[in-house]
């Protein structure tokens, strides 16, 4: 089985290192207005308690940063399925239906650690403080697999280019904005709280906050981020293995 994931993983890894120069810069420009917008210009003026606004941003931005990139970086697959019908190889190839999804999962977590090491090096540069932690590594990894997955099972179910970007404007957009990754879960109004504190991003977006201050974190946080990303892993596998039945 560790064969077959490498043979998947090792594919898209050729196909992103043919263009990795290109790919980096291309993933440093929307962190870095970010940083520039918030960090130095509007996070002057905003109060977080303790610490400054960009040290409050940094582990927002990296977890909304992390969903949209692992995401993007596994759509192609719907593309494959429904255009290019290149997704047969792998159905009729001696290749384990779990062991694709893996592969695929993994070459999107790629994708998104290598923009989250752009995102810390530039945070780094623009003065933010926290640490990086294993566990710290640990959750961004398994926010890049929960949306990975998310976007498998998109690429799985959708039928259409345009609902692909609707997955984008009504599941992805509204997360990045709500889910604490800006400002404090607690400033919504109870009901919206209840909503936002459900979806995996407002629990990573937690968890690397309180890891990169005070290394203190929420043990149920963890357990739903691991369990989102078990449970995407688990429906994935089970949705590819219906195409090869």
């Amino acid at each position: 089985m560790c064969g077959d994931i490498w043979t998947v993983f090792w594919r898209d890894w050729i196909v992103l290192r043919r263009r990795l120069v290109k790919y980096v810069l291309s993933r440093m420009v929307s962190p870095f207005m970010f940083l520039i917008a918030f960090g130095w210009g509007l996070g002057r003026s905003i109060d977080v308690g303790s610490g400054s606004y960009l040290d409050f941003l940094v582990p927002g931005l990296l977890a909304m940063n992390s969903m949209n990139v692992s995401f993007n970086g596994i759509i192609s697959v719907h593309a494959e399925r429904m255009y290019h019908r290149s997704l047969e190889e792998y159905l009729i190839a001696p290749i384990r239906p779990d062991a694709f999804v893996i592969g695929k999962v993994a070459g999107a977590v790629l994708r998104g650690m290598i923009s989250s090491v752009i995102i810390i090096a530039l945070s780094c540069l623009f003065g933010a403080h926290f640490a990086v932690t294993p566990l710290f590594v640990l959750v961004l990894i398994m926010n890049c697999m929960i949306f990975a997955e998310v976007g498998f099972l998109a690429a799985m179910y959708i039928t259409t280019y345009e609902e692909m970007g609707q997955v984008n404007l009504y599941i992805l957009m509204p997360m990045s904005f709500l889910c604490g990754t800006f400002f404090s879960t607690g400033a919504l109004p109870d009901i919206v709280r209840w909503l936002v504190e459900i979806l995996p991003l407002t629990h990573t977006s937690h968890l690397l906050r309180s890891l990169g201050g005070t290394g203190e974190f929420s043990a149920l946080s963890l357990a739903v981020v691991a369990a989102y990303a078990l449970f995407g892993l688990w429906l994935g596998t089970w949705k590819f293995r219906r195409l090869t039945d």
